[in-house]
């Protein structure tokens, strides 16, 4: 990996710079302009929590309400921007970091935010382990506060964890959070932040964004107000797109020349791919907890109908390799790549199956020497028709090879509450902790780590793969700044998914993006990819929110 954020033994600093650059210039806040509105189906009425250590919420609150210390940009190669941080120093073989927090930042109450906030948050995420989304302090040994500075020191060196702690922790305010009795179950409905928008209301049906007066960033951000309705399905959310009612769109769309882009000169799309949309097997469940049984569903999974049928096309088929293609394509081990033989086989499963003792019943589904048929629950967003299509192409391909899928379509809500706590035997879902290398998707999904017991949420890991030596890889990862070594790690990992299958990929997952530029400039585009372009991406949403500017 050209890792940007590596060095070998001397001290790297990012110059103190803000943190756009690219907004054109500098306005006056009585010049900022007209209202952006966000189409995005999410699955459910609002809640009007804006937590942001709570994995449902946090989109909502991270990059645009509050801030991470620096922005890491996952397209192009892990370039780093300075954002509550000024500055960012490594020393100590990569053991210890130092930041060099940001002077003259307000809350959005008029409070100065200050390097006691950044130690208070650090510590805040100690004392609650239930909001160390990412395990940060797995490998954190000791933080401190040393004036405007902020040394973290590791227990090992820890490069990938500059992105955990640098863009993937959101800093609070202590004289707010420090009263809060259980801050994992706080809602956080009127959010103090140092961010460019506050939440000014929030209702069920819409959530009303308006540009922080106090902002930190002179003249930003250029726009007054972003409006984020709630939608329950796609359908509305796409016509409120096509209709030119919204601006920035983040969906699947069916058809999408000839309901969106060729309804306007105005109307664009790039959905860049990021992660991939998974098959979570419930490892606690017999018989998901047998490889053979996992592989065998892998090979019943027909990946390239649920993407040219299910995603229209517009989310390419997965490979079981766990590595995005072609975004991390150089990640990709040839000798992994070559092994991965599984694309949808019936005559594979009935080989894998039989073998395992397994037999098929009068009514076409596998039994085991129990008598206990391969009859499966899938848990699934019923508000994401893409998802829900996809989901019926996988069930009549694992019908056809021996194995019953029985779809249950949620509310988002009833979703996350059955995915976080284990009550499910499969889950169709899309990993929300990927990042800038295919180490941070795979970490999400089997660092055992982010994982839980059955009834307790995960913050990750929802199928509940534990494996010591899986663990002993990222470790061995997270001490390494060498690429060629980095690489061989992700080679055994990719080989540990032909062989375990703890997951099963079944699409690429895009960054779907859908932007209307008739009142707005300054959206990233495959010309300028200064960010993650989804609305639902966080913080990314935050720099988005920051270069966008009325015409």
């Amino acid at each position: 990996m050209k890792n940007r954020l590596r060095t070998l033994g001397v001290i790297t600093a990012v110059a103190c710079s803000l943190v756009v650059t690219a907004c054109g210039g500098s306005t006056t806040k009585s010049g900022r302009g007209r209202t952006l509105t966000i189409s995005n189906e999410n699955g459910g009425l609002w809640t009007c929590g804006f937590n942001p250590f709570n994995t449902s919420t946090n989109l909502l609150s991270t990059g645009n309400v509050y801030e991470p210390l620096v922005f890491v940009n996952t397209l192009q190669n892990q370039k780093v921007t300075p954002w509550l941080a000024s500055s960012y120093a490594w020393r100590n073989n990569n053991k210890t970091i130092t930041f060099t927090i940001r002077d003259g930042v307000k809350w959005n109450d008029g409070q100065p935010m200050t390097a006691a906030d950044v130690l208070f948050t650090f510590n805040l995420v100690h004392k609650f382990p239930a909001l160390d989304i990412n395990s940060i302090w797995s490998v954190i040994d000791t933080v401190s506060q040393q004036a405007s500075n902020i040394v973290v020191n590791f227990k090992t060196a820890a490069v990938p964890y500059f992105y955990y702690i640098g863009d993937q922790l959101p800093i609070v305010p202590e004289h707010i959070w420090s009263s809060i009795k259980d801050p994992a179950t706080f809602a956080d409905e009127h959010p103090v932040a140092t961010g460019a928008y506050m939440v000014n209301p929030c209702t069920p049906q819409n959530i009303t964004y308006t540009a922080n007066p106090h902002y930190w960033q002179p003249g930003l951000p250029k726009v007054a107000k972003v409006l984020y309705p709630a939608f329950t399905s796609n359908d509305p959310a796409n016509t409120y797109l096509a209709t030119g009612q919204a601006q920035w769109g983040s969906q699947f769309i069916p058809n999408i020349d000839t309901f969106y882009t060729k309804k306007s000169k105005d109307h664009h799309t790039w959905s860049p791919p990021t992660a991939q949309v998974v098959l979570f097997p419930n490892e606690k469940v017999a018989p998901l907890n047998d490889p053979v049984v996992r592989q065998a569903l892998a090979y019943a999974t027909d990946r390239n109908k649920a993407s040219s049928i299910g995603e229209g096309g517009q989310e390419p088929p997965a490979n079981q390799l766990g590595v995005v293609s072609p975004t991390f394509d150089s990640w990709i081990d040839p000798a992994a790549k070559a092994a991965d033989t599984y694309t949808y086989d019936p005559a594979k499963v009935a080989t894998l199956l039989e073998g395992a003792g397994y037999k098929k019943g009068s009514d076409g589904i596998y039994a085991s020497p129990q008598g206990k048929r391969l009859s499966f629950s899938v848990i699934n967003k019923g508000g994401y028709s893409d998802w829900v299509a996809a989901m019926k192409v996988v069930q009549d391909g694992m019908k056809a090879a021996g194995i019953e899928l029985k779809a249950s379509n949620l509310s988002d809500d009833d979703f996350n509450s059955k995915l976080f706590n284990g009550n499910f035997d499969l889950a169709y879902y899309s990993e929300p902790l990927a990042g800038p290398s295919p180490y941070y998707e795979l970490r999400a999904w089997l660092y055992s780590q982010g994982s839980a017991p059955i009834g307790k949420p995960a913050t990750s890991n929802f199928e509940r793969y534990e494996v010591k030596a899986t663990d002993a890889l990222f470790d061995s990862f997270a001490a390494t700044g060498d690429p060629a070594t980095q690489k061989q790690i992700i080679a055994q990992l990719e080989q540990l998914m032909l062989k375990d299958v703890p997951i099963i990929p079944v699409t690429q997952s895009v960054n779907w993006f859908q932007y209307n530029t008739a009142t707005f400039t300054g959206w990233p585009t495959p010309d300028n990819q200064y960010a993650l372009p989804a609305a639902f991406q966080y913080p990314d949403m935050g720099q988005v929110l920051l270069h966008l500017q009325p015409k």
